[in-house]
């Protein structure tokens, strides 16, 4: 399956409304059956679309990593400031509203 956003663009979650960075995707659920089943019933997610790993930070501005299934995500707008830690690791900036990720040396 495709994913709809890609690695460096600002999303927000539609339920819950913290704002994240998109650093990794798995095209299908990739998590333990226990993370999945901690989730309620009537809000759970089907596993058959990506997920992406966020550089999270809550409306406190606490940052943290969330695992987030594409249909509770939508476009953030990109001149949202979030100040998460890992995002100067695996970022090199931002071009055209996107983080730019940092070129891996061999």
């Amino acid at each position: 399956m495709h994913a709809k956003f890609p690695i460096g663009q600002i999303v927000r979650h539609k339920r819950f409304g913290f704002r994240g960075v998109i650093y990794d995707v798995d095209p299908e659920f990739n998590n333990t059956e226990e993370w999945y089943e901690s989730i309620p019933a009537e809000m759970r997610p089907r596993k058959d679309q990506p997920f992406y790993h966020l550089f999270a930070e809550n409306h406190d501005k606490t940052p943290y990593i969330a695992y987030v299934s594409e249909q509770n995500l939508e476009p953030e707008d990109p001149d949202v400031k979030i100040r998460h830690p890992g995002i100067d690791e695996f970022f090199d900036g931002k071009e055209d509203g996107v983080y730019r990720p940092r070129q891996k040396l061999n």
